[in-house]
């Protein structure tokens, strides 16, 4: 609806991988880490190796090592939102969405939990016989 026109490659991954930083326009989706500054610095940070978008910026690079720097996560959470203002202001990255996360199990599989990064721990989990 926005008018803009676009031709979509679909690559198949052992030919996208490859070269996955250097075609124009690529879009990849990044799973949370246990702190959200961590994927800022693994995706967006200047010279990083998956920084896809070439995002450059001294500014912003000295002010994501003084977050990640912080175990306070109040205070981390005050620096962020420059962070990601100015990361969001830049236009380099697409947000279309928040990925949602899910994972099922039957009713007799009890205090079984969904952990962000899929990791498993069974050690609480129990299976009701009944």
């Amino acid at each position: 609806d926005a008018g803009i026109k676009v031709k979509r490659t679909v690559l198949p991954g052992s030919t996208f991988w490859n070269d996955w930083t250097k075609y124009p326009l690529s879009m990849t989706n990044w799973n949370m880490r246990p702190l959200g500054v961590q994927v800022l610095a693994i995706g967006y940070r200047s010279g990083e190796a998956w920084n896809e978008t070439a995002f450059a910026n001294a500014d912003w690079d000295a002010k994501l090592n003084a977050a990640l720097a912080v175990a306070d996560a109040a205070k981390r959470k005050d620096m962020m939102k420059d962070i990601e203002q100015i990361l969001q202001d830049s236009g380099i990255i697409i947000q279309p969405y928040w990925r949602k996360l899910y994972s099922h199990s039957v009713k007799a599989v009890q205090n079984y939990k969904m952990h962000p990064t899929f990791e498993r721990d069974y050690g609480k989990v129990w299976l009701d016989q009944a």
